[in-house]
């Protein structure tokens, strides 16, 4: 089901009151595209496969509907004891970060509830005993990362044997993570009636195998248009490697950026990136696996308040957190997923407003992004900012992504693609 309708009031789905206060306590007026199409479904007890790319307010879509059916539980008498350790509603979520947000989403979702659900967010990374300590009792929303789910139940902290819906979001990141087999002994422990709601923004065959194994004959949501062309300004800069430190620095100062997360595809990338903008009087911080929850926890808080002006993360630790009002991302290196690139850009450009996406290539990127261009049906025009051309030929040494040369070829440089000579400036700003 492919749909783009007008924007409508949650009052239409039928929601409780209570839910409709908390909303507008939000400041939530209209449904999302993602929302209309997918909670009066999800409301039916129907199995979902909803294609929600970031920023479309999927989780609202999928927060909402397990709301609601606590509420229609808890006026059952028969429903209103949890035994044990049970859990009614699971969501299966790719990181710490991404199980954080979406706990806080639900909270504040039910915030007017007479009898709010317990919502508790597990996840690796901290100490396992608080989390068993607050699932005493059970818990009516878990939001989970597969692995310390399967630890919590190694430890018989937590049963799914009465599990009413399970929600898996972000599904491709959850494979592409390496969640496959934990997938499957979760499944295991689930039982065979349920309801199941899946959320990705792109489907890969492993993705497609897993989809046949666990949803039943789902309704297929495939809202196009989430992020209109016109509220993601992308653009590309080439610039010989050895000058994108001094390029980024120019750009953040010269453009006056306050608010800029940039990409990198690798942790000690993060951290020598950080030293640079550090030397060159730009305050930033890095976000990636290697550092601790709380070290996490305290770059992003510093990060939304304006503390910083810069934060260097990966495309795993990124994964699934929320600012609002970003109005820049660069890709100071190319992701190795070009899925991984639609995920990176939809951090920007938001709840209506406009963002630019900035990457900065360098010749061993070029073929690379390429395939970013066909994944994305895209062809974007390369531009230069005078003082940082890239070189027209490949410089010696430089590792290329396209395929090597056979033997006995020779050295000649491999001419790169034409770019014009212009003087881009990220704002379509033109200087005398």
């Amino acid at each position: 089901m492919t749909e783009q309708p007008n924007s409508i009031n949650f009052e239409h789905f039928g929601l409780d009151n209570q839910l409709l206060a908390s909303l507008k306590k939000c400041g939530y007026q209209q449904a999302t595209a993602i929302q209309s199409n997918t909670i009066p479904m999800a409301l039916t007890g129907r199995d979902l496969l909803a294609n929600a790319k970031t920023g479309s307010g999927k989780t609202a879509a999928f927060a909402l509907p397990l709301l609601q059916q606590h509420i229609d539980r808890a006026a059952k008498p028969s429903d209103q004891t949890k035994q044990g350790n049970q859990i009614d509603a699971l969501i299966l979520v790719p990181t710490r970060e991404l199980a954080l947000q979406i706990s806080e989403s639900i909270q504040q979702y039910a915030q007017e509830m007479s009898q709010p659900p317990k919502v508790i967010a597990v996840f690796g990374g901290v100490k396992t005993n608080p989390q068993m300590m607050a699932l005493r009792g059970g818990a009516d929303i878990l939001v989970a990362t597969p692995g310390r789910l399967l630890d919590l139940m190694a430890s018989n902290a937590l049963s799914l044997a009465k599990l009413h819906t399970l929600v898996l979001d972000e599904a491709d990141k959850l494979l592409n993570l390496g969640f496959h087999e934990e997938l499957n002994n979760i499944l295991k422990s689930v039982p065979g009636t349920r309801q199941n709601l899946l959320f990705s923004a792109t489907f890969p065959e492993p993705l497609r195998q897993l989809i046949k194994q666990l949803l039943n004959d789902p309704l297929e949501i495939n809202v196009e248009n989430l992020h209109p062309e016109s509220q993601i300004q992308q653009r590309v800069i080439t610039v010989n490697k050895e000058q994108k430190n001094a390029l980024l620095i120019y750009l953040i100062k010269e453009e006056q950026w306050t608010k800029t997360l940039v990409f990198c595809s690798a942790k000690n990338s993060c951290n020598r990136l950080l030293g640079k903008l550090k030397k060159a009087g730009i305050a930033g911080a890095a976000f990636h696996g290697d550092l601790s929850q709380g070290a996490r926890n305290k770059a992003l808080q510093a990060f939304k308040q304006g503390e910083i002006n810069v934060l260097i993360a990966t495309d795993v630790a990124a994964r699934g957190i929320d600012i609002e009002r970003l109005p820049c991302v660069i890709n100071f290196e190319l992701p190795r997923s070009p899925n991984d690139y639609i995920h990176r850009i939809g951090r920007t450009g938001r709840a209506d407003e406009s963002g630019l996406a900035l990457s900065l290539i360098s010749h061993d990127e070029y073929h690379h992004f390429k395939v970013i261009e066909k994944r994305i049906k895209q062809r974007l025009p390369r531009e230069q900012i005078t003082g940082f051309e890239a070189d027209n030929e490949t410089p010696e040494g430089s590792q290329s992504n396209a395929k090597a040369k056979p033997a006995g070829q020779g050295k000649k440089h491999r001419k790169s693609e034409e770019i014009p000579q212009i003087n881009a400036h990220i704002w379509g700003k033109r200087r005398s």
